[in-house]
């Protein structure tokens, strides 16, 4: 079964009945982390739980040490995970807004811990949903424990001091997915230096979907992503963004155009600025 696998809004409809279904409403705003409860509160997917970013997705901050979006110690988020029903057998879907980003963060942190089969992005999120003409609902679950097991492959992440090793290499190809002019440095809303990691190529993370937010076909994204890699191996792939979020948007689509999950610079931007002796790259 491949990795990545989208769901439409008609399939998930279907299945929204089925026994050990776990779906979670991952919408989220940097610049008002109550939005997503707020918008969950107002009307979610049917049988949805919510997964926050900052609470449930991320572990806690260290300023000057941790980037904005820390990952979660394994047994936290197992223990998330289990109190939302997660069984070794379920399928899962997630969804945001519908860009995909916080979905494909926790599609992505499922993965590290083992959960590699049966998890779905819903293709377009709740935009797509709403577009198909289904309903909300405001009733909040309360499954049993689920009894999920985790195996954390800490084999997909690079740490800075690694990257830093790595930088320069005839083999790596660094992918950055925020916007150009945060990648050039031109503009940085979030973080208090601005740039990119030398080496790195952009590779927007809203270059993977097409005008209605859907993905594009698995072989645009292929020739996306090929034209990145050049003849460098796939394997050497690392992804970094703003804070760690991003970059799993890069990773699933990859993954999408059938090649395998690479690895995640977690700490991303904000973490590699916090030690002023890591250099750092504008323009293109």
């Amino acid at each position: 079964m491949p990795l990545a696998q989208l769901i439409t809004p008609a399939a998930l409809a279907l299945r929204l009945e089925q026994p050990d279904l776990l779906i979670l409403d991952c919408r989220f705003a940097l610049e008002d982390p109550s939005y997503g409860l707020r918008s969950y509160a107002a009307g979610h997917i049917p049988g949805a739980q919510f997964a926050d970013l900052e609470q449930d997705l991320s572990g806690p901050v260290h300023q000057g040490v941790t980037g904005r979006h820390p990952l979660p110690e394994p047994q936290v988020l197992l223990e998330r995970l289990r109190q939302w029903g997660l069984n070794q057998g379920s399928e899962v879907v997630l969804y945001d807004d519908g860009p995909g980003a916080f979905a494909a963060r926790a599609w992505w942190l499922l993965a590290w811990l083992g959960k590699r089969d049966g998890v779905y992005l819903l293709d377009g999120g709740l935009k797509a949903w709403h577009k198909a003409g289904l309903g909300l609902s405001h009733e909040q679950p309360s499954p049993a424990r689920g009894d999920f097991s985790c195996a954390p492959d800490q084999g997909l992440l690079v740490s800075a001091a690694q990257l830093q090793q790595r930088l320069g290499s005839s083999d790596l190809t660094l992918l950055d997915a925020r916007a150009l002019p945060r990648f050039r440095g031109e503009v940085e809303p979030l973080d208090p230096v601005a740039g990119h990691i030398p080496g790195a190529r952009c590779a927007a993370f809203t270059d993977n979907l097409d005008s209605d937010g859907h993905f594009l076909p698995a072989e645009q994204l292929r020739q996306r992503f090929a034209a990145q890699l050049g003849s460098r191996p796939a394997d050497e792939l690392v992804a970094y963004c703003g804070s760690g979020v991003t970059a799993c948007h890069n990773l699933f689509a990859l993954c999408l155009a059938g090649y395998p999950l690479a690895s995640l610079y977690a700490g991303s931007w904000s973490e590699w600025i916090t030690d002023p002796s890591r250099p750092v790259a504008s323009g293109d």
